[in-house]
């Protein structure tokens, strides 16, 4: 029997995981805050690409709702899930919204880049609350109603999206969730999902915001030896702070924790390894020249970023655990410079 779905936030994940729960049967509402990308997937359906043939198609089956139309959702059958995919700064305002819509039995999951799953649980309680990492999967809303995934599946060779509980257990809603995200592509549940969390937010923490600070595609700055060093300065930051909180690190697709964190600490050869890979998976996209991380996407549509949630969030937690962030530190600087139109997005930002 299907459930009734509503992802809040149907931008460049929330809409293409939402797009492929309706193309399969699924029961979804999209909720939205733009209102000409309502009015696009109304009139022409949600078009949705990747980079095979199969990825191209197009949506018509699910249903929508502008966000300040949420109370059009009184007396109406409540959501046995809802998705939370928006900014993190709008977790708070959109759960209380969604909350009074929340099926009994139901349960609020975080589809976000970011730690967000403490702010529902203190809304819609922790028994109530799941969370599902989306790794590696470059997906951009390029334009109203159209949204195109830049990597390749990762199918049996790296497992895209992780379920689990905030307490860690495998449960029944767990594994239903992970047969739902398999409709896309490979999932799994975690015991882990704090850890996968951290792990996310690392390797977001990485590419995020140098892209959005200097205007670049992930490709360009990968390519750029001061901005590479740069991201594996930040990367290894973020994996000492990790550990130090007791978080479980998990692979970076081809990249380890241990890895990303010789190499920040100046070992010449996992500096060489991190660098080849990071080179290696640009040579490897054919859309590396246009890919942007959601953050800088964010910048070229004026939109404000989540580098306090992100990078910000990482520092602030360093120093909890007594463990210095200058990269992320600076970083979080250069990005609210260009976001509060200080300065341009540019590599020269950054010193590159």
């Amino acid at each position: 029997m299907s459930q009734k779905i509503a992802i809040v936030g149907a931008g460049a994940l929330g809409g293409y995981v939402g797009g492929y729960f309706a193309h399969h049967g699924e029961d979804v509402t999209l909720i939205d805050f733009w209102p000409e990308h309502l009015d696009a997937i109304r009139l022409r359906g949600l078009e949705l690409d990747g980079v095979t043939a199969p990825e191209k198609f197009t949506v018509t089956q699910a249903k929508t709702l502008l966000f300040s139309d949420v109370a059009k959702l009184e007396g109406q059958t409540p959501f046995d899930i809802i998705f939370v995919s928006v900014k993190s700064y709008d977790t708070e305002r959109v759960t209380k919204a969604m909350a009074p819509y929340l099926a009994q039995t139901g349960c609020v999951v975080s589809l976000q880049n970011c730690m967000n799953e403490d702010a529902i649980a203190a809304i819609v309680g922790p028994e109530r609350t799941l969370g599902v990492i989306a790794s590696i999967i470059s997906v951009e809303l390029y334009e109203a109603g159209r949204i195109r995934r830049m990597a390749a599946k990762g199918g049996a060779k790296h497992t895209v999206f992780r379920v689990g509980e905030i307490h860690g257990k495998l449960t029944p809603r767990v594994e239903s969730l992970v047969k739902l995200f398999s409709l896309i592509d490979s999932a799994k549940a975690t015991t882990n999902l704090q850890g996968e969390r951290w792990t996310k937010l690392t390797q977001n923490s990485m590419r995020n915001g140098i892209s959005a600070a200097t205007g670049l595609t992930g490709g360009e700055c990968d390519r750029s030896e001061v901005l590479r060093r740069l991201a594996i300065q930040v990367g290894g930051e973020a994996v000492r702070v990790g550990k130090l909180l007791g978080y479980q690190l998990e692979k970076m697709g081809e990249l380890m924790p241990d890895q990303i964190e010789k190499a920040s600490a100046g070992d010449l050869s996992a500096l060489a390894e991190v660098e080849n890979i990071m080179i290696g998976r640009t040579a490897s996209n054919p859309r590396a020249g246009i890919q942007r991380p959601s953050m800088a996407q964010d910048m070229k549509k004026g939109r404000k970023t989540e580098i306090e949630f992100m990078n910000g969030f990482i520092a602030a937690k360093g120093v909890q655990v007594g463990v210095a962030t200058p990269a992320n530190e600076k970083l979080v600087q250069a990005v609210l410079s260009v976001e509060q139109g200080r300065q341009k997005a540019s590599p020269s930002v950054l010193g590159a």
